[in-house]
């Protein structure tokens, strides 16, 4: 497990597995690294793993990261940010259930650093 700090300060936990371009896995709202899920199981493949790097992350306030309050979306969307930037300044984003339609605003606010 690794660490990333957040804008707000609210420390992120990831696995990183694999090489080859960022791919960050955003999961849906009840979802965590530690389940067996199905970001888990696309995460484990071994056919991504051999051609991303694939980051599987725990949410804010699920699983071994922290939660800083109030709520908003936009902490999450610096939550990405903050992964992409540690991980090499442009990530391939991929979300299950509201995890997608969290990829999708990431996606809008955060420009180019998502291909």
């Amino acid at each position: 497990m690794r660490t990333v700090t957040s804008k707000d300060g609210t420390s992120i936990a990831y696995d990183q597995l694999g090489e080859g371009p960022t791919l960050i896995l955003v999961g849906g709202a009840f979802e965590h690294r530690a389940m067996d899920s199905e970001s888990a199981r696309l995460a484990a493949l071994p056919q991504m793993v051999q051609h991303f790097t694939v980051i599987h992350y725990d949410r804010r306030g699920r699983g071994d990261s922290t939660d800083t309050q109030p709520y908003a979306i936009e902490r999450e969307i610096e939550d990405i940010e903050a992964l992409i930037d540690e991980t090499g300044g442009a990530a391939f984003l991929f979300g299950i259930s509201s995890g997608a339609a969290l990829a999708f605003e990431a996606t809008l606010a955060l420009g180019g650093k998502v291909k």
